[in-house]
């Protein structure tokens, strides 16, 4: 299978683990190869009991299923379901963001406040509610009530899609792929795959697109900015990353998930003396909260709070044996943590009615009560502290500095509140494109290689990189997110790193978040008076491995840009259908996807991508 990680600190606990005999990811895959062909090919379909139904891709005539479908009917319907089920992972986090809001407003739940009031008018304004003479309570109110409503099939509508350049409205207009409402569109692509219902593999694509968009102008968006109201906007801060973080005095609690609503509020329980003096009773120094996945990337863009790893990390914190408590909330939690923690002392504790795991503790988690749950969890974790098996104990060396919070008002603060530095760089050629290179770990290849090796070859060629998710956490671990890392790149990006004194690798947040780049591109198509797919600009998965993804990946390429992916989707068995993604959509939408799993060669396609859009332009080659 290759090697496992370019992480060492993944690499010295993979070894820890295999020799106290404890399974991961990595095992566990080796242990479904060969794995299903026909399921890697996105033929075979269970979407009735007249089946499962497969196509075998070798027959000379075509197959069928038992109703008829062919291989790029089940193939869309797959991949539509796929789709379907990203849109609603992140809109439903999106909706608990603004339900919280709305709770906080009506002051009904504990430890939330609005902590920015100049974003909270700024989306008033935008939303049309009335602000003036109003509290930032009323005014969130109501705010909160607008954003529920499209949800729903009210407005026919979503609002945010306004901020995209009018040309590329006019796309979606054309094409009738215009979300009208953020579940609306989920459910009818769950209609549209039930049996006997959208057999033409290209509406039901398109039927994708528009699902994909619900959710990266929808619900991916309100989950970023009503964060932001609540949390505050993210703003330049300084950190650790890795492994390393993890202490061996003190109290560790690792938070592990995607939604900042609980573990904003474990941060502040943490703080608690009550809680300080019982850590210390029990004879810990401190109480040390880290991040992992998503909910670390919230943390550490507003907080600075040391993150201990990416997804395929998740088990190994808990082999380093030096974690009291790892709480989650939903999204990418391995139902393996379980059992790792069974051959330790770590407490998993689940907290969301969404998310339970069979074997663990649950904490059920509630916005009325927040802070009084979380000071219960962090209690939970520091009582847990004197049952530590020191002889199990084995932290890595292993953690880097980062320094994180990009969010578009943080870029454009850096750059003098104006776009203008930004575009006069690309204009001159200093930077050539700008590449944003998000998504998962996958075991399928070597954690972090992909991510790492798209990214220097990018930044080496004057690319500017913008980053979220796992990606951003892998570039984190290995030094990238500092200003010294502009010694990797360009000449031209280094002379504006060195200038801004900022890194040549922006970290702009959790996956959710990729909902700042579409609107830090569509400000610069604006200020351009071009489509966002006229832009010098790419966006990358190179290990990609969820659901989520293909939502992400569906709205980026339906906003009109290139999308890289470094693992294979399952679509392979409908030909027409990887015409339509990989080439006609290029036709219609100005952008399509393309395969690439070695990440040189990816970087090649995207720096040749990025060349022409910037000669159509005419711009400096």
């Amino acid at each position: 299978m290759g090697e496992k990680s370019v992480d060492r600190a993944s690499l010295k606990m993979l070894k820890k683990a295999s020799d106290e005999g404890i399974g991961t990811a990595w095992d566990r895959l080796e242990k479904q190869e060969p794995q299903c062909g026909f399921g890697l090919l996105g033929i075979c379909c269970r979407n009735c009991n007249m089946g499962p139904c497969r196509i075998d891709p070798f027959e000379e005539e075509p197959g069928k299923g038992v109703c008829g479908a062919t291989a790029d009917i089940i193939a869309a319907r797959n991949l539509l379901r796929m789709i379907a089920a990203g849109a609603a992972a992140h809109s439903d986090h999106g909706r608990d963001v603004v339900t919280t809001l709305y709770a906080a407003a009506q002051g009904e739940v504990q430890g939330y406040q609005i902590k920015d009031e100049a974003k909270l008018h700024a989306l008033a304004a935008e939303f049309g509610v009335v602000a003036e003479g109003r509290s930032k309570e009323e005014i969130a109110r109501d705010l909160a009530r607008e954003a529920m409503e499209e949800f729903g099939m009210v407005k026919e509508r979503l609002q945010f899609l306004n901020r995209a350049p009018e040309k590329r409205r006019a796309v979606w207009e054309k094409l009738g792929i215009a979300p009208r409402g953020i579940d609306r569109e989920i459910v009818e692509a769950l209609h549209r795959t039930h049996m006997g219902v959208d057999n033409d593999y290209t509406n039901i694509t398109l039927h994708g697109g528009r699902t994909g968009l619900s959710d990266g102008w929808g619900g991916s968006m309100f989950a970023t900015e009503f964060s932001d109201i609540l949390f505050g906007t993210p703003r330049p801060v300084r950190g650790k990353s890795n492994l390393g973080v993890l202490k061996e005095d003190q109290v560790n609690i690792v938070v592990h998930g995607h939604e900042p609503i609980l573990s904003e509020i474990i941060v502040l329980a943490a703080r608690d003396e009550e809680l300080l003096a019982v850590a210390r009773e029990k004879g810990a120094r401190g109480i040390n909260v880290c991040g992992m996945c998503c909910t670390g990337n919230e943390l550490l863009m507003r907080h600075g709070v040391p993150i201990a790893g990416n997804f395929l990390q998740q088990e190994l914190a808990l082999v380093t044996g030096a974690v009291e408590a790892m709480v989650v909330d939903v999204q990418c939690v391995m139902p393996a943590l379980a059992q790792v923690a069974k051959c330790y002392h770590t407490k998993i504790i689940s907290t969301s009615p969404k998310a339970k795991f069979p074997g663990v503790e649950h904490v059920s988690f509630e916005e009325h009560s927040a802070l009084e749950i979380a000071k219960r969890i962090v209690r939970m974790a520091v009582e847990n502290y004197p049952s530590r098996k020191q002889e199990l104990v084995q932290i890595p060396d292993e953690e880097m500095e980062y320094m994180s919070g990009f969010s578009v008002e943080a870029i454009l603060q850096a750059l003098g509140g104006t776009l203008n530095p930004l575009l006069d760089a690309v204009k001159a050629g200093r930077i050539k494109g700008i590449a944003a290179i998000v998504g998962c770990n996958n075991p399928k290849t070597t954690q972090d290689r992909g991510h790492l090796t798209l990214t220097r070859e990018l930044i080496k060629n004057d690319c500017l990189v913008v980053q979220t998710g796992c990606a951003a956490i892998a570039c984190a671990k290995a030094g990238l997110l500092l200003p010294e890392a502009a010694a990797e790149a360009g000449p031209g990006l280094r002379a504006v790193c060195e200038a801004l004194q900022v890194p040549p690798v922006l970290h702009m947040g959790s996956c959710v978040d990729i909902s700042r780049i579409l609107v830090a591109a569509s400000a610069v198509a604006n200020a351009l008076g071009v489509d966002i797919s006229d832009l010098p600009a790419v966006g990358a998965a190179p290990e990609w491995m969820s659901e989520k993804a293909v939502s992400i990946g569906t709205y980026v390429v339906g906003s009109g840009v290139l999308t890289v992916l470094g693992t294979v989707p399952p679509v392979l068995g409908g030909k027409n259908l990887v015409e339509l993604l990989t080439k006609g959509a290029r036709d219609v939408l100005g952008a399509a996807f393309a395969v690439e799993e070695d990440p040189s060669k990816a970087a090649a396609l995207i720096l040749e991508h990025i060349a022409a859009k910037r000669q159509a332009l005419g711009l400096e080659p």
